[in-house]
């Protein structure tokens, strides 16, 4: 995988897509933006690449002439044990589908039609997340969240979190130098569901309570208008 800070992701992209407009629409985004994007139009070509190249991040259509998605991304997790983050594209929204493609091996699930942004913002967050897989724990100042055992503890003292909160928490400490915003945790927590509009505020202000209530420093900090970000503010 390459080799990069926390920050922003440059890296090298595979776009797996059979509509050449929209596979060549997200080589030209990632390429312009910096990164090597590899591209096939094809499931064999596909999972040949996928297999032999050294990519940071995959974009998989669901729909692919010879071998889909769904089989190219079970054959690369169980065949060749592929660990590099799959971001799967579809124009299938029902939950059982979004089931089969998580259940396959996906690690993020995009339905068409969709804006470059959000597919940079997806593959950026995933990028992180591979990154930070091989640690143990995650840290913000002295909050501390054991990545094995999901147990949290600020200052040595445990904390006990639901598991919104405890997901909301694991995301925000993954992004710590940055602003969080809103669309991006609900995306994260509840996927594409609808949630009621002040189920991530309930969350929150859980979160919140229990991180920050009890120490004399917030951590957590609301950046009106945009989202959240966790920090020390002294």
């Amino acid at each position: 995988m390459t080799d990069a800070s926390p920050g922003e992701f440059h890296g090298r992209v595979l776009v797996i897509e059979d509509n050449t407009d929209i596979a060549m629409l997200l080589v030209d985004f990632f390429t312009e933006r910096g990164h090597v994007a590899d591209c096939a139009h094809d499931g064999l070509t596909g999972l040949h690449l996928a297999a032999t190249g050294e990519h940071d991040v995959i974009i998989l259509d669901l729909a692919l002439p010879g071998i889909d998605g769904i089989e190219l991304c079970r054959q690369l997790r169980s065949v060749k044990h592929t660990t590099v983050p799959i971001l799967m594209l579809t124009a299938r929204d029902s939950l059982d589908d979004k089931l089969t493609g998580f259940d396959a091996g996906a690690d993020d699930y995009l339905v068409k039609p969709f804006e470059l942004l959000e597919v940079y913002a997806r593959v950026q967050a995933l990028w992180r997340r591979s990154l930070l897989s091989n640690r143990a724990s995650l840290e913000v100042a002295d909050l501390t969240l054991n990545l094995e055992t999901l147990e949290v503890s600020r200052g040595g003292q445990p904390i006990r979190l639901k598991p919104v909160p405890l997901k909301i928490l694991r995301l925000l400490m993954e992004n710590s130098h940055r602003v969080v915003t809103r669309r991006e945790i609900e995306s994260f927590v509840w996927g594409d569901d609808l949630t009621e509009s002040d189920s991530l505020r309930t969350h929150i202000s859980a979160l919140r309570t229990a991180i920050d209530k009890p120490f004399e420093h917030k951590l957590l900090h609301t950046m009106h208008g945009v989202g959240y970000r966790l920090y020390e503010s002294r």
